[in-house]
């Protein structure tokens, strides 16, 4: 039996729904500037989303809560977000060669490599730009991929996120509510010299992997750094950006797997390898980190 959906959760699936049919039929500076101006209204009021925000930043960037270089930050940072959303409309009636051509990359080569050896690549990255654009690309140059997705509420938006990311070529696998073999999927796809990509700086299940995040504990996904070291895929951070009008994608150097140690503490390290390339892509693009929820340990509210 299924939890009855609220009625926020059904207003936001009907605007998703509508953002899908009508955004890409508006024009395109007409659309960009509505979601801009959203994104200065939500911020104005400075709700939960925003403090939050505003709080995780300050952890990056060492400024001060409630200095104004921190306002402008968080101003910039919602601004990013509501692009993100506002390119999620519009990027299934996107040209594929324009996504190419807009997308300024680096470290493609990489996953080259690492399919043409038959090891398989394990692409992992934080809530950063436009990770959607950024999938649409790898698929647009010759790597499909299958990823995990969160499960959304209600089950409606859920779908149609499935079906928006399928539409770029993406493979889909549900995190929860699912035959409960995903973990077993991304490792036969990998095995095989498939690629994998998956968000990674944020646990949803409570067992994920204790590491230190600019400078405090939080936990993450223990699916990346655990298929690197069980099936000797090649884990590769990924950094995304905005560039202008345009997105940035560096996909980064492979996380070593310690030759020595248990499997535990092998994960542990490729983990803490894992977060110290986030760190570095967090710090040089601040204000395109998604991170509007709570992130580090000693922020989290007791079960």
């Amino acid at each position: 039996m299924t939890d009855k959906p609220s009625m926020t959760d059904r207003l936001v699936a009907a605007g998703f729904a509508a953002g899908w049919a009508v955004v890409p039929r508006l024009p395109e500076r007409l659309t960009a500037g509505a979601f801009r101006v959203g994104a200065d209204q939500l911020w104005r009021r400075r709700g939960k989303s925003v403090l939050r925000l505003e709080s995780n930043l300050s952890r990056v960037t060492g400024l001060a809560v409630g200095s104004r270089e921190l306002r402008e930050l968080s101003r910039a940072g919602m601004r990013s977000y509501f692009r993100y959303f506002h390119e999620v409309f519009r990027l299934p009636s996107m040209d594929r060669d324009e996504i190419v051509a807009r997308s300024h990359t680096t470290g493609v080569e990489r996953v080259d490599a690492a399919v043409a050896a038959g090891r398989g690549a394990v692409i992992a990255l934080p809530h950063m730009g436009n990770w959607d654009q950024a999938g649409a690309w790898l698929v647009a140059s010759g790597h499909p991929f299958t990823t995990v997705a969160e499960r959304l509420k209600p089950e409606s938006l859920f779908r149609r996120y499935v079906a928006f990311r399928e539409g770029l070529g993406m493979d889909v696998l549900p995190l929860t509510g699912g035959d409960g073999h995903s973990y077993g999927t991304l490792a036969h796809r990998v095995r095989h010299g498939g690629v994998v990509c998956l968000p990674a700086e944020r646990d949803l299940t409570a067992r994920g992997v204790t590491v230190e995040f600019f400078g405090a504990a939080t936990r993450v996904p223990a699916g990346p750094p655990l298929l690197a070291v069980q099936t000797g895929a090649a884990l590769l951070p990924a950094i995304v950006w905005f560039e202008g009008d345009d997105w940035g994608v560096d996909i980064q150097e492979e996380i070593p797997v310690p030759a020595e140690g248990t499997r535990q503490e092998k994960v542990t390290a490729v983990a803490q390898g894992m977060v110290a390339a986030f760190e570095k892509g967090i710090a040089e693009h601040p204000q395109d980190w998604h991170m509007l929820q709570r992130l580090w340990l000693d922020d989290l509210e007791p079960r």
